[in-house]
């Protein structure tokens, strides 16, 4: 990554963000949606199992409730990448990989100029900063 231009680095976290923002609000969606359906349709199997919770009740009543159960799933897993995305990226930074990609984009963005969706979360958001 280039050290010499503090708006190119301040432009790749700026995008960072953003893709942090548009995981989370997708994870915030899915719970929204899927997540409802699921908990409305199993509300049944709830009250069956505060009376005799058993793990073969759990089984079964998710055995039998397929779409909400795997909505359940989907949320749970889709929350799970995205809390390990983030806690990699917290604990270890960004992989060269990803910084390379991040620059890539943000250059492609420069090159776009305003008529690219991301410019003016990119740019200049960045532009105002430095002034």
């Amino acid at each position: 990554m280039s050290d010499r231009d503090p708006s190119l680095i301040r432009q790749i976290e700026r995008l960072y963000e953003f893709n942090l923002y548009r995981r989370w609000l997708f994870v915030m969606i899915c719970w929204l949606t899927l997540g409802q359906f699921a908990l409305w349709q199993l509300r049944g199997e709830f009250t069956l199992w505060r009376e005799n919770f058993t793990w073969v009740a759990v089984r079964y009543g998710l055995a039998f409730n397929l779409i909400p159960a795997f909505s359940l799933f989907f949320c749970i897993g889709v929350t799970g990448a995205v809390l390990v995305w983030q806690s990699l990226h917290i604990l270890n930074g960004l992989s060269p990989r990803e910084k390379m990609r991040l620059e890539n984009q943000v250059r492609h963005i420069r090159q776009s100029g305003p008529g690219h969706p991301l410019w003016k979360w990119v740019c200049e958001t960045s532009q105002r900063h430095s002034s």
